[in-house]
């Protein structure tokens, strides 16, 4: 079993900057894949960005060149840096990692005033 803690969001204007963070606990060599998905109100739940244990990452169309992600093995953390933040980026960010199943964070708020 993974816990997960995010931590990070806030209300921003356009343009702005954030950085998301997302602490692991728990079984934490289990992990093979960390993932920051969002979901705003009437919307699904989407992918953000993804990085794999060996590094590799993936990010949404609506992101590239905006948003990086990266982790930290010694603090067992994954940080989500957005900038040039849009009024269309507000949602709930959820940290998700995947062992044998996924699990989920309890979520932080990012809102973009324009």
């Amino acid at each position: 079993q993974v816990q997960l803690v995010e931590s990070g969001g806030d209300f921003v204007q356009a343009g702005g900057s954030l950085r998301l963070s997302c602490a692991a606990s728990g079984s934490i060599s289990s992990i093979v894949f960390m993932a920051w998905h969002r979901q705003a109100p009437g919307k699904q739940r989407e992918l953000v960005a993804g990085i794999t244990s060996g590094g590799r990452t993936n990010y949404a169309d609506s992101v590239k060149g905006r948003f990086t992600i990266s982790r930290d093995n010694v603090k067992n953390t994954v940080y989500l840096q957005m900038n040039s933040l849009k009024p269309e980026d507000t949602a709930v960010y959820y940290c998700a990692a995947t062992t044998n199943t996924i699990q989920w964070g309890q979520g932080t708020q990012v809102t973009v005033s324009s």
